[in-house]
């Protein structure tokens, strides 16, 4: 049986992000079928169920990594521990969260010197990854289309890759994010006639993730703002303001919705802001709450988001207002899961949340159609080509035998010189003049 090592970044806890949301449910999922150990950066007061659950620090995370079968790993971790490229040990590589495009709009402020200098680390880690994967892991069909082009340019697209496998499944696969097996129990209240300022019989709007810079909750207040009129019994409830990692910094975008609630005087009175619901508590908000509400900006991050919290209003049957453009968004649109609506228009987000919340029926109308989405995110189903490669751990056809592409001339030089000294440059020369003679015949002059 292959002992499996999934090694999170994100802090792991009561509360805790979609990082480590994914690592934990990953463990919980393979532990059925393996030895699996789960590697946290924290102090945790989570018990590991059947899987092992160890704080790390580089002394320990090598020591790990000696004693699995496969490593899995994500966002920057390679480039904070370097040994895990060169383990030996197959290496599995999540690139579910394209985190380079979502710091083009966090950074977007800053003066552009800070900007290049955070990117190009980020840009770093990237490469890490690229370099080292054995198996890559993305959360879309069109997620797994741009990472292609990553790969290729850098290489890891070759005869090599291509002999082994010509869909390149067994290089990059998808694993989206999952959903229990069982529907949400409401164990006890926690919004209606328990949070100060809502009552039993208020309209919950739900925005059930955090306020990320790349995200729109102005809007949300906005659109709530001018429904207030109509259904005074509306509340948006934010559940995630303070992300539960100490080391992320704090959103500019928390400021602004609160600063923007408090200029409209619904602050504590309409719209409400919390710190972080605990993970094991999300299902009791999700059935109270009445309408989910997610939206976004228009830019690149937005293309190849998966929103992973939507996925808990489908767990629960809460019908959605969502922001067009990216994977979910086509999702809710195909089984009837809600309403999509167009980037930054408070007055269409404004009338689709009176039209549902004027449909007393709407959640059980919509009930097939969730049913019919749920049944494709699964955990178990979601994790499918995992579990195929934790069966049968490979290193990648490439590895140790193409070079990644060098990214100058003076790199390319270097790279030939140490591969066989004034001899093997001699050669690489030589060829490139007969290719470039070849392939320029017949060109217009």
């Amino acid at each position: 049986m292959n002992r499996v090592l999934i090694v999170s970044h994100d802090v792991v806890e009561e509360r805790m992000a979609g990082p480590a949301i994914r690592c934990w449910e990953m463990a919980r999922s393979l532990e059925r079928e393996f030895p699996t150990t789960l590697a946290v950066p924290n102090q945790t007061s989570f018990q590991g169920e059947r899987f092992d659950l160890i704080t790390y620090n580089a002394e320990r995370l090598r020591q790990l990594s000696k004693q699995a079968d496969l490593v899995v790993v994500s966002g920057c971790l390679l480039l904070l521990h370097p040994f895990l490229k060169s383990s030996g040990v197959p290496l599995v590589v999540d690139l579910y969260d394209p985190f380079h495009l979502e710091n083009l709009q966090l950074l977007a402020g800053e003066e552009m010197a800070e900007r290049l200098r955070d990117h190009d680390g980020l840009l770093g880690a990237l490469r890490d990854q690229v370099e080292a994967g054995d198996f890559f892991l993305c959360a879309s069909e069109r997620q797994r289309d741009f990472w292609l082009g990553l790969l290729s340019a850098w290489n890891r697209i070759n005869p090599y890759t291509y002999s082994d496998d010509p869909s390149f499944r067994r290089l990059i696969d998808v694993v989206p994010y999952g959903l229990p097996e069982k529907p949400p129990q409401h164990t006890q209240r926690v919004l209606k006639d328990v949070h100060p300022g809502i009552k039993t019989g208020d309209q919950v709007i739900l925005w059930n993730g955090g306020i990320y810079d790349w995200l729109d909750p102005l809007t949300a207040i906005k659109s709530v703002a001018e429904v207030h009129h109509t259904h005074p019994q509306i509340r948006l409830f934010f559940m995630g303001t303070r992300h539960p990692n100490p080391l992320v910094s704090s959103m500019q975008m928390v400021d602004r919705a609160v600063a923007l609630a408090e200029e409209l005087g619904l602050k504590d009175r309409v719209v409400f802001f919390n710190d972080w619901v605990p993970y094991a508590e999300r299902g009791n908000y999700l059935l109270e709450a009445d309408i989910g509400l997610s939206l976004h900006l228009d830019h690149l991050e937005t293309r190849f988001a998966f929103r992973t919290r939507l996925l808990d209003c489908i767990w629960a049957g809460l019908p959605m207002v969502v922001t067009g453009g990216d994977t979910l968004a086509d999702t809710v649109r195909e089984y009837s899961l809600g309403h999509v609506v167009q980037v930054g228009n408070v007055a269409e987000v404004a009338h689709t949340l009176e039209v549902l919340l004027d449909d007393l029926q709407t959640r059980a109308n919509r009930a097939d159609g969730f049913h019919a989405a749920a049944a494709q995110f699964r955990w178990e189903q979601a994790l499918r080509p995992l579990i195929a490669f934790a069966r049968a751990p490979r290193r990648a056809a490439d590895r140790d035998r193409m070079t990644a592409p060098p990214r100058s001339l003076t790199g390319k030089i270097r790279a030939a010189w140490r591969r066989g000294g004034p001899r093997q440059l001699s050669r690489e020369i030589r060829q490139y003049l007969r290719w470039l003679t070849r392939h320029s015949e017949g060109w217009p002059r």
